[in-house]
């Protein structure tokens, strides 16, 4: 039954980073092929990031109230479907704009529930969350790797009814997960907001904001950045392709790494190595070979930072608020630092250049790395987490 279960939740995350694989790499390429300028497609990207700020804070709490995570999963996926049908028809900015809108108020929070939902089960399967969050990078693999030399082939323009069918496949996975009965709290329920006042989760949510605000730069902006430098679509498919191989590796090792580092370690290293990449991306991309090395350094900007985070999140909300812990989490790194990284990005590309953008990204893994070291103290957090 277990097998099963883990089967499932991995087709699931697969077919979900399938989609991320497609529109990551390339969606910014098709907005370009479509002529917009650097500021509008920061902000139709970074839409996807707003969104994230207010609707998983309300699935979130919809699912905890209803203990019905996994038919809150079945509906969004199911409109976000619906919502990205409107892409067909449009065209201009401001179309675009109000469908990206639609389909983001659903799609932004099936991820969080999933997550909710995914840590819920592994608790009483012996299960590891990172391994099968894997699945979802093999799914990412495939296809910003392999669709980058269709695209070479029969254009960009063809992205969009890739998505579309992957976005249909979302919501029939999304079946497979079954629901699962919340844990019983013990005493007294904290709130919410007294849990993330809490110093050491303030500084972890923020901290993660930090990092997720240079990759909101990096997702929305990387492939037009390495296109404008002559990079062909499967090469920087290749290039996407290469971070997210790295990032299964610390995905499939993280039980090992566990037994050596503790999280407050592994996320300083992390966004230690997040300050050399986003240099070397905004500095280098003439040399092919240190733009390789920045890639695989995703397995710990993305890889070890993100586990040790959702770790982190799943211990500080518990039960009823277990859904809600991640749709803060979502908000408050994705969303708010996406968006930052994402609009900000837009404007200093467009004022100024790429490389200048990619350079000053650096400075946000600094900005989270002191944050965690003074904010996030090992005697205020259970031992287990540390041992």
């Amino acid at each position: 039954m277990a097998h099963k279960l883990h089967f499932n939740l991995s087709k699931f995350y697969f077919i979900y980073y399938f989609f991320v694989g497609l529109f990551v790499p390339y969606w910014g390429l098709f907005l370009t092929y479509k002529s917009f300028t650097p500021i509008e497609i920061g902000f139709l990207l970074s839409f996807f990031q707003l969104s994230r700020i207010i609707s998983p804070n309300f699935w979130g709490w919809v699912a905890d109230h209803t203990e019905k995570r996994s038919f809150w999963i079945r509906l969004t996926s199911f409109f976000g479907f619906l919502g990205f049908i409107g892409v067909f028809w449009a065209d201009s900015f401001s179309f675009i704009f109000f469908t990206m809108m639609a389909m983001s108020i659903f799609t932004s929070s099936t991820l969080p529930l999933a997550e909710s939902l995914t840590l819920s089960h592994l608790a009483t399967t012996n299960g590891h969350y990172s391994k099968i969050r894997a699945w979802g990078s093999f799914g990412f693999i495939i296809a910003s790797f392999g669709f980058g030399f269709i695209f070479d082939s029969i254009g960009i323009k063809h992205l969009l009814i890739t998505l579309l069918l992957t976005q249909l496949l979302i919501f029939i996975f999304s079946f497979g997960i079954p629901e699962k009965e919340y844990s019983k709290d013990k005493g007294v329920i904290p709130s919410v907001l007294k849990i993330v006042c809490k110093k050491e989760v303030a500084s972890l949510l923020i901290a993660c904001a930090m990092m997720v605000t240079s990759h909101g730069l990096l997702y929305n902006f990387f492939s037009i950045y390495l296109s404008e430098e002559g990079y062909s679509n499967s090469l920087i498919g290749f290039l996407w392709a290469l971070g997210v191989c790295c990032e299964i590796i610390v995905f499939l090792n993280m039980p090992k790494i566990l037994r050596f580092l503790n999280i407050r370690q592994i996320l300083l290293f992390s966004l230690a190595v997040a300050i050399a990449r986003f240099f070397l991306i905004g500095n280098y991309t003439e040399y092919l070979y240190l733009i390789i090395l920045a890639q695989t350094l995703h397995a710990f900007t993305f890889g070890s930072f993100h586990v040790a985070s959702i770790e982190l999140v799943n211990k500080f909300f518990t039960g009823k608020n277990h859904a809600r812990g991640q749709a803060i989490y979502n908000s408050i790194t994705y969303g708010l630092g996406g968006t930052v990284g994402g609009l900000g990005g837009g404007y200093i590309i467009e004022y100024y250049s790429s490389s200048t953008a990619f350079t000053l990204a650096a400075i946000f893994p600094l900005m989270g790395f002191v944050i965690i070291y003074l904010g996030l103290k090992r005697n205020k957090i259970s031992k287990s987490l540390f041992d």
